[in-house]
Formats: C-alpha cells, structure tokens, sequence
C-alpha cells in the first residue's frame, strides 16, 4: 500500500470496522458521531479523524457531511455506484441512460450516472468543470452522476431493485423509455430511444405506458403513439393518446431540427435524420 495509504490510527480502523459490521458502506457525519464512542473516538476529534482517513484513502468523501468506505478497507466491497447516487440526492431514482442499461435496452454503457429527482431535493456542487455545472452534474470518487430535476408530480413510474448489497429505486421500463421521449440526449439520441422501444418489445405493459404518458406532456403522449402504432400495437390501446388535444406539431426528436414530413394522424413531424429533407 502506497505512503498515503497506511493503516490508520487504532481509534479510525475502530471507527471504520464499526461502519463496517453495521453495513454503513455510505455514512453520514451524524452516523459517525454515533458510532465515535464505542470506538474511543471524542466529539473533539472526530472531524479531524475523518479527515485523516479520508487523506489516507479509507474513506471517499461524497460531499459535505457525506462520506463512503473505499475498496482499500478489507473485506468490504465499495458501494455501487447506483447506492452512492441514493444518498448524493434523497427523492431520486436511477433512471435514463442508466436504467435503459440496467434493463438491458441499450448496448452501450454510459459514462456517467443518470438520477431522476424532485425540483426540491439537496443536489450536491459540481466539483469539476467537465462534470456540467449547467446541467446539474456532480463528479465523486472519479464518476459523474448527472442529476435531472422534475416536478414532484412528475416524480413517478419506480420500482426497487436489488444492486449488489443494496436495494436501490430506478425508474421502471415503461417510465424510463417515456424519459427517453422527452430527454433522448441522456439516453444517448433519438435512435437509441427507438432501439430500446423495440427491444422492450411485447414486454411492454401497454395500460402502464399509456397512463404514464396521460400524466406528463402532450409532446409526450404523441411521439409515444407514434412510436407504439410503428410496433403494430393493437389501435384500440392507443386511442387515449390519440385523443389527447393538441395545437401544432411537435417533433418527434425533441433535439432534432425543426424539419421533416409532418403526420397529420399523430400531429408529429418526422425529424428523424432519413426523414429531413436536405
């Protein structure tokens, strides 16, 4: 182990063992000042112990008051990645880009760790200009976590699955494939979308989908039915999208130009890249 990595002090491999055996992988400040007693750790020099590990490479801190227990302490596995976004954002969900990968929708990875959460959820600071500040991007421990906020109303369509030790929400097939409609840039593109559509396939609960899309935009509910009447789902399903009122086209890429053949039935113009006159 390299200089910066020795075995700290008695007192902080106590502390560590105790978060440890408690399976706290992911600790607050508060959980460590419970824990500090039984591990001969003062009130006094608890910040000052954290730092210390944290500096010797026990611990990764997340943010502030946040930290996690790093691959370097034996016997532990480090906290996924889909775990340390849990606590980065409470309110939140695993969603797009990541929970089309998860699903197995998408051959491609992502290099980043998509999380759906509330307008009103704590976002922790950018620490890195390549994060993207703009957009709400957070780099911890080497991986960026892009955080995407929607309306609590919004705040729908998941489910809890198991990742590794920890049980995780990730938003389910239906909504994550509804999130690619109206945010395909982080889902890869339109035409990763379209794919994961089609993977999903005959899996699709068409009532859930369809319910799904009533609640959002009506953006939402007509590129949807465009998509599902390519799929040669059964019309009589699709008709609640179909009557949703609308005023002008929307396109179909949301990201795409505004040009294309426009379908009058779905009142959607067809911006995709073999569509678009030149």
């Amino acid at each position: 182990m390299a200089d910066d990595q020795q075995t700290p002090a008695q007192p902080g491999m106590r502390l560590i063992r105790a978060l440890a055996g408690e399976g706290d992988r992911v600790f607050t400040m508060e959980r460590a000042r419970e824990l500090a007693p039984s591990a001969g750790i003062s009130e006094g020099y608890l910040r000052q112990s954290l730092h210390h590990l944290t500096k010797s490479g026990w611990l990764v801190r997340l943010r502030k008051g946040l930290y996690s227990l790093s691959a370097t302490v034996p016997g532990i596995t480090s906290a996924h990645e889909f775990e340390i976004a849990m606590a980065l954002a409470p309110d939140s969900a695993i969603s797009h880009w990541s929970a089309l990968h998860h699903y197995g929708l998408t051959e491609q990875s992502p290099r980043k760790i998509f999380v759906l959460t509330t307008t009103d959820a704590p976002i922790p600071q950018t620490r890195s200009k390549k994060a993207g500040q703009k957009h709400g991007g957070c780099s911890v421990g080497g991986t960026i976590y892009q955080f995407i906020r929607v309306k609590p109303e919004r705040f729908f369509g998941t489910r809890k699955v198991w990742v590794g030790d920890d049980r995780v929400t990730i938003t389910d097939p239906e909504r994550t494939l509804l999130d690619g409609l109206m945010m395909p840039q982080y889902c890869g593109d339109f035409a990763e979308v379209l794919h994961a559509f089609a993977a999903w396939g005959d899996r699709m609960d068409l009532k859930r989908v369809v319910g799904y899309a009533l609640k959002l935009d009506v953006a939402t509910t007509k590129r949807l039915g465009w998509v599902l009447e390519g799929q040669s789902i059964d019309p009589v399903g699709l008709e609640p999208l179909l009557n949703v009122p609308i005023k002008g086209y929307r396109t179909l890429d949301p990201t795409g130009p505004r040009k294309g053949p426009c379908n009058r039935r779905w009142m959607i113009q067809e911006n995709l890249p073999g569509k678009v006159n030149t």
